[in-house]
């Protein structure tokens, strides 16, 4: 997917973080600090680092500034109500700085954290992969607490196969 225009790709990613949203608002606030494993990131830990990391990563890299990411631990931001209001915070914060290129922008070169040089809407795609990712694990940490978690398309596999003509 090559990204030729802000106000297609500001779009398309409402799409994606509303797809986390649903996810996020399923978490129970009691288990903001599960993790499957001693030393492993909590829930709260996955959330804040999508949070963070599309702040002071991307939205610092692709505003010509190098990565300033603190990382993902609670001094951020520490319980459910906390955690979900910097998560939305630092979205809206990337969101102005998304907002303030123009679409010519979009084929300027900024640098990674590895000081690579890559295309801005190279790298946005690559912050809307993360978020997939860490929305992913979310679903994990979720159904490891059986949790009911959200379809992300309306339909669970199973409804799919059940829908399908039989071959």
């Amino acid at each position: 997917m090559e990204i030729k225009t802000v106000q297609s790709f500001i779009d398309y990613y409402g799409k994606i973080r509303e797809r986390t949203n649903r996810i996020i608002e399923a978490v129970p606030p009691q288990h903001i600090d599960f993790s499957y494993k001693p030393g492993k990131f909590t829930i709260g830990d996955q959330i804040r680092h999508i949070a963070a990391i599309e702040r002071y990563m991307y939205g610092e890299t692709i505003a010509g500034r190098k990565s300033a990411y603190p990382g993902c631990g609670k001094e951020l931001a520490d319980g459910y109500e906390n955690t979900v209001t910097f998560f939305n915070e630092m979205h809206r914060q990337t969101l102005g700085i998304i907002n303030g290129l123009t679409d010519e922008d979009l084929t300027r070169k900024c640098l990674t954290p590895a000081n690579s040089e890559i295309s801005i809407w190279k790298w946005l795609r690559a912050m809307i992969e993360h978020e997939i990712h860490h929305r992913a694990e979310l679903y994990i940490y979720l159904n490891l607490l059986d949790v009911k978690t959200p379809q992300i398309y309306g339909f669970s596999a199973e409804e799919v196969q059940e829908m399908s003509v039989k071959l």
